[in-house]
């Protein structure tokens, strides 16, 4: 008969080189409130004042560096309910075009 030990391997004793995606994606306060400032309280599509939430223009495993305040906008939300802004760029292919064009917006006016 076989007798099989207990062999757990060893962990590793160095830390993760590449960021992950969730800290890659993560808003900090800073980026929260130059957009907040930026959008002046609204919703940065349709200017509602409700519900407002930070929302990443494109998907977190896309952003190379952290996120910056011309990847994320201020947006009705949640993303969940159907019908508020957040959920339109989330789930739509208008609004995720939208979102592209708007982050675009932003880079290009850093430029001038």
């Amino acid at each position: 008969m076989i007798q099989f030990g207990f062999n757990p391997a060893p962990k590793p004793s160095y830390r993760r080189r590449k960021p992950t995606t969730k800290m890659r994606g993560r808003i900090s306060s800073e980026v929260y409130n130059k957009a907040m400032v930026r959008s002046g309280g609204r919703c940065e599509r349709c200017g509602s004042v409700e519900g407002l939430q930070c929302a990443h223009l494109i998907r977190r495993w896309k952003i190379d560096g952290e996120t910056t305040v011309n990847d994320v906008a201020m947006l009705c939300g949640p993303s969940v309910n159907s019908g508020t802004c957040h959920n339109w760029i989330d789930y739509t292919a208008a609004g995720r075009e939208w979102a592209a064009e708007f982050r675009q917006q932003l880079y290009d006016q850093d430029k001038e």
